[in-house]
């Protein structure tokens, strides 16, 4: 049993009732001198801070002091902050606050605490992190491959039924070989219960016990960067909790029953998933947040961050086009933590969920924009589901397909997060890209098909390629945070894994025959809806080995001697045939023999508005990605 739940006797609270107002009298205790919130430990005392403006008065109980409720008091700082120095405490000694306000005594657990412990979710003392490794570097955002994962389902087996970090170290061979250079994980912060997708965060600085704590989510960093392979970590600022949420009305002060010192205590609480929005025009909230941005690099050395629903951290409602419900107090926020991440922190990556197709998002702050690096592209990903998904080759729209392929934010190519399934986008009520082609044969020809016609689309259009865990080998049905990955399907669908690395390998142009799909530029030249063709034209600076030519078939019909533009003459090698049997013996195996491009005769015979022309076989539901030789 915790001790906290072992009363203390009756005459030992009296005594130290007493104790503590003589203390107060003859020798009060002092704010601390050493900066900081939460539990601040040196070698032989520990400083504790906390914010509760409303309390009478403040003390700190816990393992050190046989959970005294009267024994260790904060001194009141004036500002709001209450603080002491507190002897004969150690790493690891649980704690919480007891906080007083108007006759009511309030157990809290501390804001900042590093860890949580037990069935009474005490705060746990932990010594300073130490600073992690400065030698990776995230690779440069054309180079950029991101691989979504969450911990509890990527690496659960029968030893562990809740996946944990070191699972997910083990994998990182697999990823590595896969090709991709960053994983981004659901958030880790501690949440109610051991499943959970983690957009639930109850303590935001304390990593969740669930898959091995503060300790092993540093090893797991550690272990990617050796990889090769960044780290991006979600974190989950439009709403705290709302389950063991001891933030609420933390120092008893709230207004109209709504969350106290911590959220907004007006329409402005609500959210889609509680009424806890925090309160980002109160400077500690603020402070809050901007201290949980920064230990994620400072403790942990994470190469990004993803804002998780950033439209509800903005706006009321999460859209825009109602101004009336704008919260300017939020923009502020992610704005001013972004420009002070990009000052003292250069190169790290911030990604937006925001979903409302706003170029502002990943504006700098000086043209009042957010400041966010990139943000996830629902441009992209609802047209291109649509287009696969729809069983019907009529309901293929190669226009929306070709605006998916050519959206941008501003000038920025790589402001895009492109992806055609996410742990959002394989659930509520909406499963992975092949079961939703092939209701309950996610392994059928169509749903291979149609489904690796999407990633070839994902992989060869400007932005950064995300794929979302066990897309590479057809894992089928919905995320469930309860159901881990079948890494069975790695095997039987080797295939299919085997396209979406070549795939990998091509957009990154490890072999240096592909460097235009690592370009800005791109160019749709031929977006023929009645035959259901695509092509377009990927290059950086032009030339063999840089200029990229992609073709794709959403029809269900062979197209042979299908004739295209193209940038110059000579010959056009096959890098990337989807419909190759070395993919999946159902394909057809269709060939496309290199093109031998020719030139047009004069500008009256140019095709596609292109000064060569040549042909392609196109397979059903098939892309090819052509390129030439250096020389």
């Amino acid at each position: 049993m915790n001790k906290q739940t072992t009363a203390a006797p009756g005459w030992r609270v009296f005594l130290d009732r007493v104790l503590y107002h003589t203390r107060q009298t003859f020798n009060p205790v002092q704010p601390s001198a050493v900066a900081g919130m939460g539990a601040i430990p040196d070698e032989t005392t520990t400083t504790f801070r906390v914010w509760a403006p409303h309390a009478d008065s403040v003390f700190v109980t816990g393992s050190f002091n046989d959970w005294s409720p009267w024994r260790t008091p904060l001194a009141s700082e004036g500002n709001g902050m209450w603080s002491a120095v507190v002897g004969k405490t150690a790493v690891h000694d649980a704690y919480k606050f007891l906080i007083h306000h108007d006759g009511q005594t309030l157990l809290r657990t501390d804001p900042y605490a590093r860890a949580v412990s037990g069935p009474q979710l005490d705060g746990v003392i932990l010594p300073p992190a130490a600073p992690p490794a400065a030698s990776f570097e995230l690779p440069a955002l054309p180079d950029l491959v991101i691989y979504e994962l969450h911990v509890g389902t990527f690496s659960a087996d029968a030893q562990h039924t809740v996946g944990q970090f070191q699972g997910v170290s083990d994998k990182l061979p697999y990823l590595a070989e896969l090709g991709v250079n960053a994983i981004e994980i659901m958030p880790v912060a501690e949440f109610a219960g051991d499943y959970s997708w983690g957009y639930n965060p109850a303590f935001p600085f304390a990593v969740t016990a669930s898959y091995g704590g503060r300790e092993a989510f540093q090893q797991l960093v550690a272990a990617a960067h050796a990889h090769g392979i960044g780290v991006i970590v979600d974190v989950v600022y439009n709403h705290f909790g709302p389950q063991d949420l001891s933030l609420w009305q933390f120092d008893g002060w709230h207004e109209d029953g709504k969350g106290g010192i911590y959220f907004y205590n007006d329409w402005r609480a609500s959210t889609p998933w509680a009424d806890t929005r925090p309160d980002y025009g109160r400077a500690e909230v603020r402070q809050f947040i901007r201290d949980n941005v920064f230990i994620w690099f400072e403790e942990f050395g994470v190469d990004g961050l993803r804002w998780d629903a950033t439209n509800f951290i903005r706006h009321a409602h999460g859209h825009d086009g109602d101004p009336g419900a704008a919260i300017d107090e939020g923009w502020q926020l992610m704005q001013a933590i972004n420009a002070e991440v990009h000052e003292k922190l250069p190169g790290k990556l911030l990604i937006a969920e925001d979903l409302q197709n706003n170029t502002a998002v990943t504006l700098p702050a000086d043209h009042n924009g957010l400041g966010f690096v990139a943000q996830w592209d629902a441009q992209f990903v609802h047209p291109i589901r649509q287009a696969v998904i729809a069983p019907l080759d009529e309901a293929r729209e190669i226009t929306a397909v070709s605006a998916a392929i050519t959206a941008r934010y501003g000038d920025a190519p790589w402001s895009r997060i492109l992806y055609t399934e996410s742990h959002d986008e394989v659930a509520n009520g909406k499963a992975r890209v092949p079961e939703e082609i092939s209701h309950g044969q996610a392994d059928s020809h169509f749903a291979k098909k149609r489904s690796t016609l999407g990633a070839a689309l994902l992989f060869t259009t400007p932005g950064i390629p995300m794929l979302f865990q066990g897309q590479e080998f057809l894992e089928d049905g919905w995320f469930d945070d309860h159901v881990p990955l079948d890494w069975q399907k790695a095997t039987t669908n080797a295939g299919i894994l085997r396209l979406y690395r070549d795939l990998i390998a091509l957009r990154r142009s490890l072999h240096g025959q592909t460097q235009g799909l690592q370009g800005p530029h791109v160019n749709v030249f031929n977006a023929n809806n009645e035959d259901k063709v695509l092509a377009f034209h990927r290059w950086e600076n032009g030339g063999p080995g840089d200029d990229v030519i992609v073709v794709a078939n959403f029809s269900h019909r062979l197209l042979d001697g299908y004739t295209i533009g193209l940038p110059r003459a000579g010959r056009w090698r096959v890098r990337f045939n989807s419909d190759n049997q070395i993919y999946d013996a159902s394909f057809g195996g269709h060939c496309c023999p290199d093109v031998i491009a020719a030139p047009a005769r004069d500008d009256a015979h140019k095709f596609d508005e292109m000064p060569c022309l040549g042909n392609v076989t196109l397979a059903p539901y098939s892309a090819l990605i052509l390129s030439q030789d250096q020389a």
